[in-house]
């Protein structure tokens, strides 16, 4: 599936000062960008909530060829309760486990070199005490499915992401659009996938013109559409156009247009003080 781009994870933050912290100071990130809204969103990008809220881009460089996070922040709203859907975010990061102790974030070591560390909200995150040149340091998104098989299934022969790694016995599997990219990882759990009121969403790009034709094989392949193709706006910047999905777990998905959202995911240099300058 040539191009077709990983982008971002959304999380819903309760505590935006205390995120964009552990995001900045902890990780290491920068805000890329930050954006207001009035209303909710036509594609529920916020969830089912219909008042103010707002967008924080956060990541390790440019949107172009980095895997970010996208912190919703929902006004009024200080906290949602976790399922056990997200499993977490692996990035390589010697400096983020330098920072952490600094800081004297809880960590602890899950296996050699690796860290994991909670976000406020209590989502995970794995870091590997490396670091790697000239490449993004996201290098996995880990989702709970309840059948491996009927997900790859899905992810692989009607989305068509590539199967870099697979193992039955430890019921895992790494997919991809690119080897450059952020992979993501399903990791098959006994019983049903929770989704609870965290339940976040993962983004993706692909050629405006292909949009319409993700939506005719999602239909003619009875799987759920959770929001049929539609344009987003965003303040002064570009419109977009999506469509969202659900996996057999409910697991959603966001395809945007690429060429549109290149222009809407440009760096603002003004996104840092826009984040810190609001209430």
């Amino acid at each position: 599936m040539a191009g077709r781009r990983a982008l971002h994870f959304v999380f819903k933050v309760g505590n935006r000062f205390q995120t964009t912290h552990f995001f900045r100071d902890v990780l290491g990130m920068k805000v890329l960008r930050h954006e207001e809204f009035e209303e909710g969103c036509k594609a529920a990008c916020n969830g089912p909530y219909d008042g103010k809220w707002s967008k924080t881009m956060v990541g390790f460089g440019p949107e172009d060829d980095h895997f970010v996070a996208e912190l919703t922040y929902n006004y009024g709203i200080g906290d949602y309760k976790l399922g056990n859907d997200f499993m977490g975010i692996t990035l390589a990061s010697s400096q983020a486990v330098s920072n952490a102790r600094k800081l004297e974030w809880p960590l602890s070591e899950v296996a050699e070199g690796v860290f994991e560390i909670e976000a406020p909200g209590g989502y995970k995150f794995y870091l590997q005490n490396r670091s790697l040149l000239q490449s993004d340091p996201v290098l996995k998104v880990t989702l709970a499915v309840s059948d491996l098989q009927k997900s790859l299934h899905y992810w692989s022969n009607l989305l068509g992401m590539k199967i870099y790694e697979q193992d039955e016995e430890k019921q895992r599997a790494l997919l991809g659009y690119a080897d450059n990219q952020c992979k993501l990882e399903l990791h098959g759990i006994k019983g049903a996938v929770d989704h609870a009121a965290a339940f976040g969403r993962i983004a993706f790009s692909c050629p405006h013109k292909e949009l319409p034709d993700l939506e005719d094989l999602m239909k003619k392949e009875n799987q759920t559409i959770l929001t049929p193709l539609v344009s987003l706006d965003t303040p002064g910047k570009a419109t977009v156009q999506v469509v969202i999905l659900a996996d057999p777990d409910g697991h959603e998905i966001c395809f945007v247009g690429d060429e549109a959202f290149r222009e809407l995911s440009k760096m603002d240099p003004e996104g840092s003080k826009l984040l810190d300058d609001d209430p």
